[in-house]
Formats: structure tokens, C-alpha cells, sequence
């Protein structure tokens, strides 16, 4: 079992490495173009809400209430059963996703001013930022439609997971960046306000990445004509275990887009500095936390329906050994390597060195929750992959609740950086509540060696970091390095800590054995 789903896991893994490669190629296009200024700020925020709403109704909610059904129908159900579910899911998401799509592109203006309530306050009063909000209207309506896109993709993407052909949906979103990379370099710089060039990039890339998923599902049998089906049994159940997911899985996204408000009344600059410290955040999160959480689910619907309580038990154990084993070092290195990384990928063109060490302070605090919001992938489809989706709810609504109150309570002392502070800490409180809820009921257990798995883990973590600390050299000499030293010696760093952390958990005696579960 747990050799299958390292298989698929490395699978989901690389096809995401080429995919946040090719996304952080984008950003630092992007910031080369408009670095850290009040334009990126307003694209920035232009293409946030799309996708915060592709969390509520396309890959996070949809996925973890549709596989867990679509799962019963595949184990359970003829081919013919399992393309009326689809067809009819289809058709009731696509109708309320078009309506959805249709009121952000007419409505701009007033969901620009609900989440971007400091600009709006601004224009309104003729002030000088007032600017940003006519500017955020206009580019929302050309990057609403990815919404549209987005959401057939997601589900044809869930459908292929769930018969096992992970790299389809893993590798898709290569086609975003590349649309978006492509709009930068040969678009934007054309236009007298290369942001709107940017807003075409997301467009395309939307429908592009809807496109080339349909032959994968024509192949399978299960691309098939959407029909209404609102009351259908597998819609129903569907809907209801979705309505709830849309809190529980999208807290963190919720958590950001308040960053967002709060930030619209800070000072120019703070959105573009968050956005960056978190794409550096999401790298290993979606390398890791999302594509062991995107493997574990199919499987752990799979042993629910089988009923099978102890191999459901040690593949979510599986899943937790892989989130430390990657995500401890991941976030030491994000704390410890914040500056450089930024330095690296972004000092050029138009991201000065202040946009750099600015953007450090947040990526620092976002780094101290990249933990907690690994495991909330994973322990979450403890809940998901059982059909309880109203615990995970509660749970979330806990931590958003909490959020509002560090942000208030940290954004005044610390600005941005409290904003960070605050979503990281939510994230702690929602996995401590997940983990708790899941052990309490005896879903969540310890397996053999694993607490010596973790103290292995936090050895070679504290091994790498003195490493790094050790032969990385100070601020000033990063930034008096040459653009072409720097990567350099940046992979040189990284090189060592990978190599003192690897041959640490050797020493100490871990064995591939040990991360496969055995």
C-alpha cells in the first residue's frame, strides 16, 4: 500500500516541481516587469479573488466532498451509473459557476470594494490611491472567467485522480504559468499598462488548462454532455458535504484574502510583499502537503468503504511521517534562507533590494506555519475521506475567528508582517484541532518507530540549519554578489543543508523502510 503511494505521490510530486518551477519563473518575470508598486499590488489582488473562489468551488471544497462519492459509485457502480453522476454534477456546478462568473464580471466594482475596502474608501474620497480601485475593477472583469475555467478543470482533474492517473491534473497547471510567462514577455511590455497583459495571461491560461484535459477523459469514457441535476442522490450528498468543505478546506485562503483588506490600507507595497514571501511558501506546500494529501484521499475512501479501520489508520499515518520528514526542514530553510531566496529569484528590474528584505520579514512569518498547513491537508482528509465534512467546518470557522483577532491585534504593532504572524498561527490552531479531534476518536495513531521517525527528523533538521547558518555568508555580502554569483552560491547552501539533513537521518539510523511505513 504505502509503496503505491509513494509511487503516486512522486508522481503528483514532480509533475508540481515542474509546475512551481515554471510559477516561480512567472513571478520573477512579473517582478522584473512591475516589482513591488502599486500596479503589481492591484494585479496582485486582481488575480487573488479568482482564485480564492477556485478554493471554495473548484479544487478544495469540490475535490474533497466529489472523489470520497465518486470513489463509492467507482467501487460500487456500472460505467453508465458513474457517467450520469458526472454528467449531472457537471451541469448543476457549471450552472451555478456561470452565474457566479457572469454577477464578478458585471459586479466588479462592488467585489473590488469588499475586498479591497481601503482603495474603495480612497476613490471614494478622491484620495490619492483612489486610482488602485478604478484599476482593480477593470482587471478583475478580464481574470473572473478563470473561475469558469478553473472549475471544469478541477473536476475533470478529480474525476483522473480518482482512477489513478495522477500527472494529468498535476501537470496542468504547467499551462497557467506558461500563459501567464508568455503574456509578460511578449504582451504586457507593449501595453501603456503591462498589468492588463497580465490579466489576458490568466485568462488564456484558464481556458488552455480546461482544453487539455478533456481528451484524458474522453479516453477514460467519462467525458460526457453536463445535465441539470439538482436533486440526483449523488448531487445531493455531494452538495452537502461540499457546502461545509468550502469553510473547512478554504480557511487559510479566506485567512489571505483578509490579509488583503487589511493590507489595502497599509502602505503601497505590503500586498506585492505578502504575495511573494507566500508563492515562496506554497512552492513546498503544494509540492509536498498538497500532493501527499492529493494521493492519501482516493486511498483513504478507498479503506472507508472497504472498512477497513487499521489500514485507513496507517495510511494517514503514512501521510503525517511524509509531511514532517519534508515539511520540518522545508520551513527551517523558508526562516533561515528568506532573504537569499528572495534575492535571488526577484533582485532585478524593477524589485529592489528593499523589496527584498521587506518581503523577507513576511516570508519568516508565513515559514513558522508551513507545518501547520501541511498537516491540515492531510489530517483534513481524515474528515473528507469519511464524508464528514461539518467537523472540519467548525474547525476552520475556530481558526478564521482567531485570525480576525490576531490580525487586529498584530497587524497594528507589526503591519504586514503581523498579517503573516496571524494566518501562520490559525493554521496551528486548525491542525492542533484537526490532530486532537482524530487521535481523541482513535482514527489517528501512532504506528511503530514513529516517534523515533520524529526525533530523527528534528535532529537532522537542527543538523541542517547549523549547516546553513554556518556557510551561508552575511546580508551584505548577498547583496553585493553578482546576479549570476548569487543562485551559486545560493545552491551551494542549499546543497550542503540537503546533504547534512540526508546524512543525518542515515547516521541516526533511518531507513527508506521507515518513510514507506514498514
Amino acid at each position: 500500500m504505502s509503496k503505491s503511494l509513494l509511487r503516486s505521490g512522486f508522481i503528483v510530486s514532480f509533475m508540481t516541481l515542474i509546475s512551481r518551477v515554471l510559477g516561480l519563473v512567472r513571478d520573477v518575470v512579473i517582478a522584473n516587469l512591475m516589482g513591488a508598486g502599486a500596479a503589481a499590488d492591484v494585479f496582485f489582488f486582481a488575480n487573488k479573488i479568482p482564485n480564492f473562489l477556485r478554493r471554495l468551488f473548484a479544487e478544495g471544497a469540490f475535490a474533497q466532498a466529489f472523489v470520497p462519492v465518486l470513489t463509492e459509485y467507482k467501487q460500487g457502480r456500472e460505467l453508465p451509473e458513474q457517467q450520469l453522476l458526472i454528467a449531472r454534477v457537471s451541469g448543476t456546478l457549471g450552472t451555478i459557476i456561470t452565474v457566479v462568473t457572469i454577477f464578478g464580471v458585471i459586479a466588479s466594482p462592488i467585489v473590488t470594494a469588499l475586498f479591497g475596502m481601503g482603495w474603495f474608501l480612497d476613490w471614494w474620497n478622491d484620495g490619492p490611491q483612489g486610482h488602485k480601485f478604478v484599476l482593480a475593477s477593470d482587471l478583475l472583469q478580464i481574470t473572473f472567467p478563470y473561475l469558469w475555467f478553473i472549475t471544469f478543470t478541477a473536476m475533470a482533474g478529480a474525476i483522473l485522480n480518482t482512477l489513478g492517473k495522477f500527472a494529468v491534473a498535476a501537470f496542468t497547471p504547467v499551462f497557467l504559468n506558461v500563459a501567464i510567462i508568455s503574456a509578460a514577455i511578449w504582451l504586457a511590455p507593449n501595453l501603456d499598462q503591462p498589468e492588463y497583459g497580465l490579466a489576458w495571461g490568466v485568462f488564456f491560461g484558464g481556458l488552455i488548462q480546461m482544453l487539455f484535459q478533456l481528451p484524458f477523459l474522453k479516453k477514460a469514457g467519462l467525458l460526457v454532455k453536463p445535465q441539470w441535476g439538482w436533486r440526483d442522490p449523488g448531487v445531493t450528498k455531494i452538495r452537502k458535504l461540499m457546502l461545509p468543505a468550502i469553510f473547512g478546506v478554504s480557511v487559510s485562503q479566506i485567512n489571505l484574502l483578509l490579509d488583503t483588506l487589511i493590507a489595502s490600507f497599509l502602505m503601497t507595497g505590503s500586498i506585492s510583499w505578502l504575495y511573494y514571501s507566500d508563492r515562496l511558501l506554497e512552492f513546498p506546500l503544494g509540492l509536498f502537503g498538497i500532493a501527499i494529501a492529493t494521493v492519501i484521499l482516493p486511498a483513504l475512501s478507498s479503506r472507508h468503504v472497504d472498512k477497513s479501520p487499521e489500514h485507513f489508520t496507517k495510511t494517514l499515518d503514512w501521510g503525517i511521517r511524509m509531511v514532517l520528514i519534508l515539511g520540518i526542514p522545508a520551513m527551517a530553510g523558508l526562516f533561515f534562507l528568506a532573504e537569499p531566496m528572495l534575492m535571488v529569484l526577484f533582485m532585478h528590474g524593477a524589485f529592489t533590494p528593499d523589496d527584498a528584505r521587506m518581503a523577507s520579514y513576511s516570508l519568516m512569518a508565513y515559514s513558522a506555519g508551513l507545518l501547520s498547513f501541511m498537516l491540515v491537508k492531510v489530517l483534513a482528509t481524515g474528515f473528507y475521506s469519511r464524508q464528514d465534512t461539518k467537523r472540519p467546518v467548525k474547525f476552520g470557522i475556530i481558526a478564521m475567528a482567531a485570525n480576525m483577532v490576531f490580525n487586529i491585534a498584530l497587524a497594528i504593532p507589526f503591519s504586514y508582517v503581523g498579517l503573516a504572524m496571524a494566518t501562520a498561527a490559525s493554521a496551528a490552531i486548525n491542525a492542533g484541532l484537526l490532530g486532537f479531534t482524530l487521535y481523541r476518536e482513535g482514527v489517528l495513531k501512532a504506528q511503530p518507530g514513529t516517534w523515533r521517525f520524529i526525533v530523527q527528523v528534528l535532529i537532522a533538521t537542527a543538523v541542517m540549519i547549523a549547516a546553513i547558518l554556518w556557510y551561508s555568508p552575511g546580508t551584505e555580502a548577498w547583496r553585493t554578489t553578482s546576479i549570476l554569483e548569487r543562485p551559486w552560491l545560493l545552491a551551494q547552501v542549499i546543497g550542503l543543508g540537503i546533504i547534512a539533513y540526508l546524512g543525518t537521518l542515515l547516521i541516526t539510523g533511518m531507513r527508506p523502510r521507515h518513510i514507506a511505513g514498514k
